[in-house]
């Protein structure tokens, strides 16, 4: 069934306000879940509402938090989330950066105490739209296992990176540092549906198919090492960065619902305009996007595209068809929705 987003965007909005969400906060987080399922990310999208509500419900998330700047060293700063919901933390600390690389040519903004915080691109694409290369990288729950072992130790921990074009959309790569993000293995669960080999591990470490066995085990690193290199890194710079939680000791996001995750994330903002003339460097990023895209061709290959290009031409789509949400979803959110006596997402009328 496909919904526009408006539909989408104020069911979600009406979903964290009835769980005491303020209007601006849950704009905020509904605009990151929105935004995901726009760019087919959907194990980042609407799906989520569930187990967001629920963790603010029992008071694991604070539904009104009080963040704030604990170092404020020009383009060095600390945020304090306050148990946050992660997008909430997040946009408070993408702000932070872009205002201040803009004043100082760069800016790191590292944020302690948060939350899952969605999609990482929605945070790169802001800074890039606002003339700025970004990078933002977060730690998630353990999930993953590192080279070598059979047990998660580490999150799917991702990054994103940004670069802003002149007259074009940036250039935007948003990955996880697994073979896939675990919130896919978690649908294909929930659907009863097998996945491809490669991506996991039972729990006695042996290679499965089945997507329920690989919820209770391990999903691999991306390459191997190289993966789970990337996240090791990744939780350097913002887990262990920030004092906040990382490795195997941040709460698992589905199970406890006693303990606050205290996430991490790294954002860094920074305006090439500073180092010299910005229309130098936006001639140098097109130049550089020319040879890319001219580049001789595989066979089978029609058009080479640039990192976030397919999702970028995705979210177009859908702005103008619509949201597909399967069957399993939509009953997911009716059921949160009746819970809080919100309005459920009509069948009928898209």
């Amino acid at each position: 069934m496909s919904y526009s987003v408006n539909v989408v965007k104020t069911f979600s909005r009406n979903c964290f306000i009835a769980a005491r969400v303020n209007s601006e906060h849950a704009e905020q987080i509904s605009d990151n879940l929105v935004h995901a399922d726009l760019r087919g990310i959907a194990s980042h999208g609407l799906t989520r509402i569930p187990i967001y509500v629920e963790r603010i419900l029992r008071g694991v998330v604070k539904a009104a938090p009080q963040m704030k700047v604990l170092t404020d060293k020009g383009p060095l700063k600390l945020v304090d989330g306050d148990n946050a919901s992660g997008a909430v933390a997040s946009c408070f600390a993408n702000a932070l950066a872009i205002r201040s690389a803009k004043e100082f040519g760069i800016c790191l903004v590292t944020v302690r105490n948060s939350n899952h915080n969605g999609i990482a691109a929605a945070y790169t694409i802001e800074m890039a739209r606002a003339g700025l290369l970004g990078i933002c990288a977060t730690n998630v729950s353990k999930s993953m296992a590192i080279a070598g072992s059979m047990v998660p130790v580490l999150g799917t921990n991702p990054i994103s990176f940004s670069v802003p074009r002149k007259g074009h959309e940036p250039i935007v790569l948003d990955m996880a540092s697994s073979v896939v993000a675990r919130g896919k293995i978690v649908e294909a669960a929930k659907r009863g549906d097998p996945i491809p080999e490669g991506w996991a591990l039972d729990s006695e470490g042996q290679p499965t198919t089945d997507s329920v066995a690989a919820e209770k085990g391990v999903i691999l690193p991306f390459s191997g090492v190289k993966g789970s290199g990337m996240a090791l890194m990744v939780d350097m710079f913002s887990g262990v960065l920030a004092n906040s939680l990382f490795g195997a000791l941040i709460p698992n996001l589905y199970s406890n619902f006693t303990d606050p995750q205290r996430i991490g994330h790294f954002f860094l903002a920074i305006d090439p305009h500073a180092l010299e003339d910005g229309a130098a460097f936006e001639d140098r990023v097109e130049t550089f996007v020319g040879m890319i895209k001219s580049a001789k061709r595989a066979a089978g290959v029609d058009e080479i595209l640039l990192p976030g290009e397919p999702e970028m031409r995705l979210e177009a789509r859908r702005r103008v068809e619509g949201i597909t949400l399967p069957p399993n979803v939509i009953a997911d959110l009716n059921e949160t929705a009746k819970s809080l006596g919100v309005p459920p997402l009509d069948r009928t009328k898209p």
